[in-house]
């Protein structure tokens, strides 16, 4: 599990409404309130400041370390995402996965 720092890229994987973002809205660490809980700022492409939100750790993934300047690999950004999921929907996304493997295997 790859735990969020200060200046870390995140990207939420809920909506939330009441801030008009959507899952997928990138935006930046800016404090770290406890284990759980982190302040994120979201910007607009020329920099104005959307929100500023404290979200838990449940509603976002790291897609961008900022302590080593690098993108966080796809494999790790699923593996964010499953490792919060409960167990029997965990399983459905492993199917999937195996679904997708198959189909690949067979068209190549």
């Amino acid at each position: 599990m790859i735990k969020p720092e200060l200046y870390d890229v995140v990207e939420i994987i809920t909506e939330l409404p009441e801030y008009n973002l959507h899952a997928g809205t990138r935006g930046t660490v800016v404090l770290q309130y406890s284990d759980e809980d982190f302040e994120i700022e979201f910007v607009d492409e020329e920099g104005n400041s959307l929100a500023i939100c404290t979200l838990p750790l449940h509603q976002f993934i790291v897609v961008w370390q900022a302590n080593g300047e690098h993108a966080v690999s796809i494999t790790d950004q699923i593996a964010q995402i499953v490792s919060r999921l409960p167990n029997e929907v965990g399983s459905e996304v492993l199917d999937f996965a195996r679904f997708l493997s198959m189909r690949a295997n067979h068209s190549s």
